[in-house]
């Protein structure tokens, strides 16, 4: 009885040791958890022509990043606003607009690119062409801040400071740090080059003295005042700068004689 006993004890031993070595993932659920195959891991991920032109972008390799744009879609308006930001950030501003204009007739609706080619006609000091560029992106992005900054900028070069006040106080209103944005290289460029800085920091500082910012207005008046403006009889009787003539900070600004940078 005991031979016969261990017999086919032995019998289902081997049976079972054959089978599973026959079958390595018959009883694989039942390993034990520190016997279990770790699972592999994915490879890294590739990243798109688009992706490496933003990081090229923003490492300021502006060639690079164009040839690299130039891999990918060709048949994309943001690819090709973005070749155009491009050229535009080497100087390039022949190629750039060539670049937009191709942005605009793949998608008519695109208003960065629409935008950007009327920074192209403010850079050539076609003010009037410029702000016909920015109406016009305004109707496909009616509350785009930078766009109405840079309409107020056309104004301003035109020297009609009534229409850039009016144009800077609606931007604005619609993103309070559109005057502060530094960004060079996204999809929407903003222009910041203007002839008479002094006049240009004394409307900024109206601009947000009349919106309640006062710690920017004070900083704004500074800066008119050490690029030159002379007319401080404005800074005392504008009603703009009514709260601010109460401040230490302003008394202090028309007491001193800044250095004119």
């Amino acid at each position: 009885m005991v031979s016969a006993k261990w017999f086919l004890l032995a019998l289902a031993s081997w049976f079972s040791t054959t089978l599973f070595a026959q079958n390595p993932l018959l009883d694989a659920a039942k390993l034990p958890d520190h016997l279990e195959t770790p699972a592999v891991a994915p490879g890294p991920q590739q990243l798109s022509p688009e992706r490496r032109g933003d990081i090229l972008m923003a490492r300021k390799m502006y060639r690079e990043a164009a040839e690299t744009y130039k891999q990918g879609s060709l048949d994309s308006a943001i690819i090709e606003n973005k070749i155009g930001i491009a050229y535009h950030q080497m100087l390039q501003t022949e190629i750039a607009r060539k670049y937009y204009e191709r942005a605009m007739k793949i998608d008519p609706t695109y208003a960065e690119a629409t935008n950007n080619l009327g920074t192209i006609y403010y850079s050539k000091k076609s003010y009037r062409r410029a702000i016909k560029l920015y109406h016009r992106a305004l109707k496909l992005a009616p509350d785009s801040a930078s766009i109405y900054s840079n309409l107020g900028t056309a104004f301003f070069a035109r020297k009609n400071y009534k229409l850039a006040a009016e144009t800077y106080q609606k931007a604005l209103s619609l993103d309070p740090d559109v005057f502060e944005h530094r960004s060079s290289w996204g999809v929407m460029l903003q222009e910041r080059s203007v002839e008479e800085r002094a006049k240009f920091h004394y409307y900024l500082a109206k601009t947000y003295a009349k919106a309640g910012m006062n710690e920017r207005a004070l900083l704004y008046i500074r800066k008119a005042l050490e690029e030159g403006f002379t007319e401080r009889k404005k800074l005392m009787e504008d009603p703009e700068f009514v709260s601010l003539r109460k401040l230490p900070e302003f008394q202090e600004l028309m007491a001193m004689e800044p250095r004119v940078l």
